[in-house]
């Protein structure tokens, strides 16, 4: 008898943009950029204060998914002054059910040189914003 398991989400599909960010992407005054995916449902946007729960897939500039909730079946919560700028940034720009997608410049991801396993340089992220707490 064949045992039960979990499907594991399919993995996401690498962005053919992934390489750089799109002449019609907005461009913050920091350099990250981020093009609306799909137009959320919310009508307040997080404070670098508050908790929010995403999904998000990442990627290097090659096309490298390195990370992904949406691969785990499972949205992750923190809060947003706790994660990379890029991300405390970028999550100011969103309403709830909002997907959008991120190139965040290196000095705002983990660097040239990060260590501990992190991806270097410019990253890309897909991130739908779930839901916003305080």
């Amino acid at each position: 008898m064949a045992a039960c398991s979990t499907p594991k989400a399919a993995m996401p599909q690498t962005p053919e943009d992934v390489a750089a960010a799109p002449a019609d992407a907005q461009t913050t005054a920091s350099g990250l950029a981020s093009k609306v995916l799909e137009v959320g449902n919310g009508e307040t946007k997080p404070k670098a204060t508050d908790h929010v729960t995403v999904h998000y897939s990442g990627w290097t500039t090659d096309g490298k998914l390195f990370d992904s909730s949406v691969q785990r079946g499972q949205p992750t919560s923190f809060p947003l002054d706790g994660v990379i700028a890029g991300w405390t940034e970028g999550l100011q720009l969103m309403v709830e059910g909002e997907k959008r997608r991120f190139w965040i410049p290196a000095r705002m991801a983990y660097g040239e040189n990060p260590g501990r396993g992190y991806p270097a340089g410019t990253l890309v992220f897909d991130v739908e914003l779930i839901r916003i707490g305080k």
